[in-house]
């Protein structure tokens, strides 16, 4: 019987095949204007449509941004089961940028529509908010080991007003002296060590902003780049300012996990622009990792 492959497994084959690049999938108001799509979820899904077919064969990532589906309504969500259908198909890892948080059944509920087999919103991964306390993953992250599915807890995010929250220090507990982002990156990794040892990389990663200072939050990368390796999705590159040419100095010996993501930087041009984006930031990358 062949053993399904963690999803871990499956970021590393397609990070080997297509590279780092990560694409956010989001219908922005002015990106759908600057597309002259509807901005509806008629215009949301001919342009996660568009996106997905032009990304084929070309990058081995992405990560729609539910959000700018979910103002659309249920509509909204039905167009967003296409797009995942689409991306499915297209051979695309998808990552569910939904970024939930909760207790109890309530957790173990939103587990259930990304991350099991079959439901309409399948993901391959999801983000999630730990910030109630790492512990009440555990659902999410039991549904992550059985269905071979990835999850990704926001550490440091790159926005500024979550530094006093992130920056905080810890006084009990296991992650005792550590800041709240730094506590949290250590459990993920810790995860790994447990659940998938003798991978090279686990199924569990952490968000971290590539514009942050991991000084200030109490992170050290390197931690994250011991065997399983913890996979680190990192916005902040492109429109937010971090260059994709430094990805090795901003996440030194972890860089080989990173994912990069970049969203507006690519959709931005319109469609006409898409091509050569797609093709611009894969070499910005290709020469990083050199």
């Amino acid at each position: 019987m062949t053993t399904a492959k963690t999803f871990g497994e499956r970021l590393a084959e397609t990070t080997d095949k297509y590279g780092h690049l990560c694409v956010g999938i989001d219908p922005h108001t002015y990106l759908l204007e600057r597309w002259q799509l509807p901005v509806s979820a008629v215009g949301a899904h001919e342009f996660g449509l568009r996106v997905i077919e032009a990304l084929q064969g070309r990058v081995g990532i992405v990560k729609p941004q539910v959000a700018f589906y979910e103002r659309f309504g249920a509509n909204g969500y039905r167009v967003l089961e296409d797009v995942f259908e689409a991306a499915r198909a297209a051979g695309l890892l998808v990552i569910a940028d939904v970024k939930r948080g909760d207790v109890g059944s309530t957790l173990d509920a939103y587990a259930e529509a990304w991350l099991t087999p079959g439901m309409p919103l399948e993901a391959d991964a999801m983000t999630m908010n730990s910030y109630q306390g790492f512990d009440t993953l555990s659902s999410p992250l039991a549904k992550a080991e059985k269905y071979h599915k990835g999850l990704f807890v926001l550490a440091a995010t790159s926005n500024p007003e979550s530094a006093s929250v992130q920056t905080a220090m810890r006084v009990r507990g296991s992650q005792e002296g550590r800041t709240v982002a730094g506590g949290i990156a250590a459990r993920a990794a810790q995860w790994n060590r447990e659940h998938y040892a003798g991978r090279e990389k686990g199924s569990i990663g952490v968000v971290l902003g590539a514009t942050v200072d991991q000084e200030l939050l109490g992170i050290d990368v390197d931690d994250l780049a011991v065997e399983p390796d913890t996979p680190i999705l990192a916005p902040g590159f492109g429109h937010q300012g971090a260059r994709f040419e430094d990805v090795k100095e901003i996440f030194g010996k972890s860089a080989e996990n990173v994912i990069v993501n970049a969203s507006r930087s690519i959709l931005g041009d319109g469609l006409e622009g898409l091509d050569a984006a797609i093709d611009h930031h894969n070499e910005l990358l290709r020469q990083a990792f050199k």
